[in-house]
């Protein structure tokens, strides 16, 4: 415990005592990283002169490239969320769904999928689709455990499947690519959906009374106008979605040039609908600022707790502990995984990000973990946050939007099934971590034993050497080299005596 003195676990500790009596985040991390940094000169456990490194680490987080695709992508998804998209994806695929048990919750989860795919943020996903279907599930009876849960489920979806905020977070603490960390997401979030729309198909056939299908009266539209209504909001969907991931995976954009093209066409599809006004915009604007301000304190907090930490040997400490848990690699895995867990009911995903990503990252690095995998695995264990009662904000928004009618009751308890399924995709990546390694981009690899090096010696031209006395080569015209008023050298005698003239 005390392998590095006492100062690395006072430190963490007091960091836990100041979140837990629920001090802001970024000003807590400030706090104790001084606090502890103070105590350290007095009792020569820290240099002083590593303070002299805040600066330039200030000024490398608000010059971070990758960090400016945040409030890109935050604008993109409160755009999106008033646009009237969400509407449209709904009430097509509500009906398209319509006739089977179930049909509403099937579209929820796709549309949500769909939402996320473009929007990157929880927030707008779960707002959008609740607001459009709760009404229509309270309308048709369905249950409303089950109708509020499916509706917060489809909002974190958001946050596994690309372009989620928290994979670029995730890849800026872990030293890797955003493309890698989305790439290595496609899978996870497709075993996400799959397991949502299993789990709906189960409960339909058990107890189909919970989530019964459309009357016929409400199906008023058409074969052919039903479809052009979902290809009219799906069509624009899969557009933005190419412009802002597919210019990714192909190398045209990076993840910030991509999340700028993505706002832009989140106001073209906000003005194709007449929703666009400064109204809009300005909402829109407040809410990035909000947000993009929100990560940028909590980084700034976090490179002062960091640098502490770091300069009293904590990464050490963290490293030591998690290194010498029993069962290795496994154990190892189990541990973070429940730890992050239980963290996650006090600490929303930014927090986590920034503040125990950066303690486990080394530890996973030196037991040969690969740390795309490892921080996919985070994301997905991470998206519980959002889910678990009392605190998870996914039911704090539903909880706003949601009539007084709902119980805060059938909130809570409508969260945890899909709460157990969110786990079962943790424990399915840990067993099979293909299912995200697949979709990585294979690294060259080169046996060194099969690397020759041939260096030709002087004169080794690859053609046999003249016979002696054999007249020189040709020069085909190609005239001496100038000499330029200087005699020519004489050849060097090696210490022989010079030849005899016979004069």
């Amino acid at each position: 415990m005390f392998e590095y003195g006492p100062m690395p676990p006072l430190m963490f500790g007091g960091m836990i005592l100041f979140l837990i009596l629920g001090f802001p985040v970024a000003f807590s991390l400030a706090a104790v990283g001084m606090l502890f940094g103070v105590l350290g000169i007095l009792t020569e456990h820290f240099s002083p002169a590593l303070l002299n490194a805040l600066p330039l680490r200030f000024y490398g987080v608000i010059s971070n490239d990758l960090l400016l695709a945040i409030p890109f992508f935050t604008f993109m998804g409160a755009i999106l969320e008033r646009c009237g998209l969400a509407e449209d994806l709904l009430e097509g695929s509500g009906q398209l769904f319509g006739p089977t048990p179930g049909g509403l919750a099937y579209a929820v989860i796709l549309v949500g999928a769909v939402l996320g795919a473009i929007t990157g943020t929880v927030a707008a996903s779960v707002i959008a689709m609740g607001v459009v279907s709760l009404p229509v599930m309270m309308r048709y009876g369905y249950d409303m455990r089950l109708a509020t849960g499916v509706i917060a489920a489809s909002g974190t979806i958001t946050q596994v499947i690309p372009p989620s905020l928290v994979l670029i977070i995730l890849a800026d603490q872990l030293g890797r690519s955003v493309g890698d960390m989305y790439a290595g997401a496609i899978g996870p979030s497709l075993l996400q959906i799959a397991l949502f729309l299993l789990f709906i198909f189960v409960v339909s056939k058990l107890q189909p009374h919970k989530m019964p299908p459309l009357p016929p009266e409400a199906r008023t539209k058409s074969d052919r106008a039903l479809l052009w209504q979902v290809a009219k909001g799906m069509i624009p969907s899969l557009a933005l979605i190419f412009l802002v991931l597919g210019t990714m995976f192909l190398g045209l954009a990076t993840p910030t040039e991509a999340g700028a093209m993505g706002s832009v066409g989140a106001i073209l599809l906000a003005a194709a609908h007449r929703r666009l006004s400064w109204q809009l915009t300005r909402e829109a604007m407040a809410m990035t600022m909000r947000l993009t301000s929100m990560v940028v304190f909590i980084l700034i907090g976090s490179t002062v707790f960091s640098l502490v930490f770091q300069g009293m040997d904590g990464g050490h400490w963290i490293e030591y502990l998690l290194s010498h848990i029993p069962g290795g690699v496994v154990g190892f895995l189990i541990f973070v995984n429940i730890f992050i867990f239980f963290v996650a009911f006090f600490l929303d995903f930014f927090e986590i990000a920034f503040i125990i990503v950066p303690l486990l990252a080394p530890a996973a690095d030196a037991l040969g973990i690969d740390l795309v995998w490892f921080g996919v695995l985070l994301c997905v264990n991470m998206q519980t946050s959002f889910m678990h009662p009392p605190f998870g904000f996914a039911l704090f928004y539903l909880r706003g939007i949601a009539p007084p009618s709902i119980k805060s009751s059938d909130i809570y308890l409508g969260a945890v099934p899909w709460l157990g399924l969110q786990l079962v995709l943790v424990v399915i990546l840990i067993v099979w971590p293909q299912s995200v390694t697949y979709f990585l981009k294979k690294e060259a690899v080169i046996d060194p034993a099969s690397i020759q090096i041939n260096i030709p010696m002087p004169g080794a031209t690859g053609t046999a050497p003249a016979p002696f006395g054999a007249p020189a080569a040709p020069t085909f015209g190609t005239p001496a080299a100038p000499s330029f008023g200087s005699p020519a050298p004489a050849a060097p005698s090696f210490g022989a005596p010079p030849a005899p003239s016979f004069n």
